[in-house]
């Protein structure tokens, strides 16, 4: 007996989650567990629905599908994921993050039948692994006590790298994640400022620069932080950016 596949469908438009589930009513051996408006709920909701199948639709607010499928690689189980779009042009990049299928909207009834067939052939262990993201998260994810979290980047006062994680901390708390600091300086050097060498800074929090005394009873910079006690040294390679202030 062919097993129930537990369907999630993430699209930012009401008028395209009442097609899909009429599309999905005709087909056998599915069963709808969630529906999302974008992305981050997406993931929200799969934390505890544990879906088969991700449906995602590419262009949503908040968080778009692609970036959805990225952060559902640390869900347990892993689901398999299939986009949705009106845009072709996303085909290729789609396939390219080894999704199992694509579908162009209007989506017909015999292209998600096929989508279905193949997830269904799958085994969960057969998932291929995403790429990384062109471009840069909206969000971080983080492994935490058998859950994902997502953190988002605008909320991020600093990441420092210790050992072989990473520290983030926003106002409220400090969270731990596998990257590397090189990468995430590329992915989003936008967004934060190196102090020194091993610690990433979102200028918008950095309230101002300060000489105290380290460790060694020497005299350092460090830059002052909002909202939070802490203080980061400012390496001299970096000095510059206090004469800049």
């Amino acid at each position: 007996m062919q097993q129930t596949l537990k369907i999630l469908i993430a699209d930012d438009e009401a008028p395209a989650r009442s097609r899909m589930r009429d599309l999905l009513g005709d087909i056998a051996h599915v069963e709808i567990v969630a529906e999302a408006k974008n992305g981050k709920e997406a993931i929200d909701l799969a934390e505890s629905c544990k879906p088969d199948v991700m449906l995602l639709d590419i262009r949503m607010p908040v968080m778009d599908g692609i970036e959805a499928a990225q952060h559902a690689q640390k869900l347990e189980p892993k689901p398999h994921i299939i986009f949705t779009t009106a845009f072709d042009a996303y085909a290729i990049k789609a396939f390219d993050l080894n999704a199992i299928d694509y579908l162009l909207k209007p989506i017909r009834q015999e292209r998600l039948q096929a989508a279905i067939n193949k997830a269904h052939a799958l085994q969960p262990n057969q998932i291929a692994a995403l790429k990384p993201l062109q471009k840069a998260r909206s969000h971080l994810s983080i492994h935490e006590r058998g859950r994902v979290l997502l953190v988002p980047i605008e909320t991020i006062v600093y990441l420092r790298a210790e050992l072989k994680y990473i520290t983030v901390r926003t106002v409220e708390r400090e969270y731990l994640i596998e990257e590397s600091l090189t990468h995430l300086e590329v992915e989003f050097g936008e967004r934060f400022i190196r102090l020194h060498r091993n610690c990433l800074v979102a200028p918008q929090f950095i309230t101002g620069y300060e000489k105290r005394l380290n460790d060694d009873n020497e005299q350092q910079w460090v830059a002052l932080l909002k909202h939070i006690p802490e203080t980061i040294a400012i390496s001299r390679r970096q000095q510059h950016l206090v004469k800049q202030s």
